[in-house]
């Protein structure tokens, strides 16, 4: 069975048939006897848009009713099965036509976790940026300085007055800063403020609001190990990426990168945290932030899959504090204390003084350094066993419970001198620098 080509405005295009109405589309059939008989096939619009087919029969060499209704029922089910295999559309250049589409694609089918994964990951994108750290190096022919790239890490918009928030240890050191939107537009940088002690920095750069989408704010308080979060960030200078895993710990503790006091509270996940993931945003299932993705435990420098994030409800104060202020008020002591190894080989348990200058908050209150006598011999200084009722076995205990306190506040510290103890009341003091 043969089918002619539709007459002057019919045309096949892509998936489907075009064919205008009120146009006809001969197709003649042989049939068994050899007797040609033509069927011709026309639409037209009724009253109530429903689509007429029409059969005209031009029975030339009289054929009989049953031979044609035999040949009219078989065309049909032809047009049938053409009209099941691909698109058909329907109309005609003036507005009375009448057009429908028939489509074939089968959509991709996702289960509900995956969708709210892919949500997830396209809803929070525009919200992280690419931070890349340049330093100043000097040419060793031409003497020329030079800006080249020292390191690069990930970073994401806090507010719409171009607020980024990202690890310190990303952008220290440097003497340029770029950032890098969602759109791939570079952006200047200048630095707001940092805590290094927190491994936490601050940045600013200048695009219209429209550009900027701040990530939404979460609670890290209230978090549960087990629960499932998402990492994303910048790793190996690559585009935004997404990692996942569930919090595998909480309250870790591990150590800032750059002056080795002790951040509390870390939230250790199994999700990968690589190269360039550092200042990117840990977030929860329904994409609030709750940690800054800083560190990863690696003798190899690879993930292992025990990564830390710096949980967001101490960057959310730190944060509030740089944007203000420029520099976060953290209150010391204002001593130097031997390393905790060197206490223990004394078989005292505690954190030994060894400078208490006289203008810091320990010297005025009068605690006492180490020092050497006429003779050389080692005098020890006071050794601190708690501070306001709170044991200090170490220095690691000392931060802790100074990160409790504030600037201003007078602490009782209970200091072992010689073979007795002693209470003394001292007044806590911002940095010197912070001051």
């Amino acid at each position: 069975m043969a089918a002619a080509a539709c007459s002057s405005s019919s045309s096949l295009i892509s998936t489907g048939f075009l064919l205008n109405h009120n146009k006809s589309c001969p197709f003649p059939f042989q049939s068994p006897k050899k007797k040609a008989t033509t069927l011709t096939l026309s639409f037209s619009k009724s009253h109530n848009n429903k689509i007429l087919f029409h059969n005209q029969k031009q029975d030339k060499l009289g054929v009989n009713n049953g031979s044609s209704k035999l040949l009219r029922d078989s065309f049909l089910a032809v047009c049938t099965s053409v009209a099941l295999s691909f698109s058909l559309l329907i109309g005609d250049v003036d507005s009375s036509a009448l057009a429908f589409v028939v489509t074939t694609t089968t959509p991709r089918k996702l289960q509900s976790d995956e969708l709210a994964t892919v949500r997830l990951f396209q809803e929070n994108t525009p919200s992280v940026v690419y931070i890349t750290n340049l330093a100043a190096r000097q040419d060793a022919f031409t003497l020329d300085l030079l800006e080249v790239p020292q390191g690069s890490g990930s970073g994401f918009v806090w507010d719409k007055q171009g607020h980024i928030v990202t690890n310190y240890h990303v952008i220290r050191g440097a003497s340029d800063l770029k950032v890098t939107l969602a759109d791939q537009s570079t952006l200047d940088a200048k630095v707001v403020g940092f805590d290094q002690d927190k491994d936490v920095a601050v940045l600013r750069v200048d695009s219209p609001k429209d550009k900027l989408r701040p990530i939404p704010i979460g609670v890290s308080a209230d978090l549960l190990v087990g629960q499932k979060v998402f990492a994303i960030g910048n790793p190996f200078g690559l585009d935004h990426t997404l990692t996942t895993g569930v919090i595998s710990g909480l309250r870790r503790e591990i150590s800032s990168a750059a002056t080795g006091r002790p951040i509390q509270d870390v939230i250790q996940t199994d999700a990968a945290i690589n190269p360039g993931n550092s200042g990117g945003p840990l977030l929860d299932s329904s994409g609030n932030l709750i940690g800054i993705n800083t560190a990863i435990y690696s003798p190899s420098g690879a993930s292992s899959g025990v990564g830390f994030s710096i949980p967001v409800d101490t960057v959310s104060g730190i944060v509030d504090q740089l944007v203000r202020f420029g520099k976060v008020t953290r209150p010391i002591l204002g001593i130097k204390f031997a390393p905790d190894q060197s206490v223990e080989q004394l078989g005292v348990s505690g954190v030994l003084v060894l400078d208490a200058p006289p203008n810091g908050p320990a010297g005025k209150a009068g605690l006492q350094s180490t020092k050497r006598d006429a003779y050389g011999r080692l005098i020890l200084g006071d050794i601190i066993t708690s501070v306001n009722g709170k044991k200090v076995a170490n220095g690691s205990d000392l931060y802790r419970i100074l990160d409790q306190c504030k600037v201003g506040e007078q602490v009782t510290v209970e200091v072992l001198r010689g073979d007795h103890k002693e209470k003394i009341p001292v007044m806590l003091e911002p940095k010197p620098d912070e001051s």
